[in-house]
């Protein structure tokens, strides 16, 4: 039978010892839970939320100066319409200065006075020449009436065209200035509607500008949550840290192995024995022949 050698490749006691100590100590640091950090999320800040509370407040903020300016362009288009109508008689009218009339009339009266004057004087002159109730002073009575009637005519009508002027240029002025006052209106409806935007912009700038630098706080936070947290995570780990620290060092310790070498031989048979006997000794005898023995 052949033989069987057996060998057994073991680290050296001390060595061994380590590891089987590190195994215990990885086993027992496996078997226990890892409390590991909650993640901590910032939340908005005084900042952010001052920044949408302003927001939600500054919706629509617009809308009264819109109605406003809306509400000024409606009225002064209206007015626009109205004062665009063409001059008539009843306006021209509503401008007539009331005092022309009393002017006129005095001016009639005095001229009825002076005429009543001169009539007195055809009549004293007429008497002196002895031609009172004539036909002479019959024809210059009837000049004189009509010079009268045609004087007061002319004051009449000059009066009035006076007046029908000066009315039709107040209400054309009048007219003109409605104009400019419907269309400053309608200016100033459009500057309230621009104004209720800019108003509305410049709102949501400080909104952006404040809800940004909350943003920024809150970036802040948030990295300083991360930062502790990582750094309870590390503290968490740092056992497990530590044991893959020593299995390196062993991993890289120098071979302190030993080889035990046992080797066994199967005993031989009877028949294997006298074969053997047999073969030894007709090798010696053989061999003693050759060495001139026998």
């Amino acid at each position: 039978m052949a033989e069987i050698t057996e060998q057994i490749v073991r680290e050296a006691p001390d060595i061994e010892a380590y590891k089987i100590g590190l195994l215990k100590s990885a086993k027992g640091l496996a078997d226990l839970p890892v409390n590991l950090p909650a993640y901590n999320v910032a939340g908005f800040n005084q900042d952010q939320l001052n920044a949408l509370e302003k927001a939600r407040t500054g919706i629509g903020a617009y809308q009264p100066y819109l109605t406003a300016g809306s509400q000024a362009v409606t009225q002064a288009t209206a007015n626009t319409q109205a004062a665009g109508q063409r001059i008539n008689q009843q306006n021209i009218q509503e401008y007539m200065n009331p005092y022309s009339n009393l002017v006129l009339q005095n001016q009639l009266a005095e001229m009825n006075r002076q005429a009543a004057i001169q009539q007195q004087g055809l009549q004293a002159q007429a008497v002196r020449s002895g031609a009172f109730g004539g036909s002479r002073e019959g024809i210059q009575r009837a000049e004189l009436a009509r010079n009268l009637m045609q004087t007061q005519n002319q004051a009449i009508a000059q009066a009035t065209q006076q007046g029908y002027g000066q009315a039709l240029s107040a209400a054309q002025q009048q007219q003109q200035a409605q104009l400019n006052a419907a269309t400053q209106l309608g200016n100033l409806g459009v500057q309230q509607g621009a104004f209720g935007q800019t108003a509305q912009q410049l709102g949501q700038q400080d909104v952006n500008f404040l809800y940004n630098i909350g943003q920024q706080q809150q970036a802040l936070t948030q990295q300083q949550n991360d930062a502790t947290r990582n750094t309870q995570l590390q503290q968490a780990y740092e056992p497990y840290q530590r044991l893959g620290y020593l299995s390196d060092i062993y991993k890289g310790a120098p071979t302190t192995q030993q080889s035990i070498t046992a080797a066994t031989a199967p005993v031989p048979s009877a028949f294997q024995q006298a074969a053997g006997l047999g073969i030894a000794g007709l090798a010696a005898a053989t061999g003693a022949k050759r060495a001139g023995i026998f």
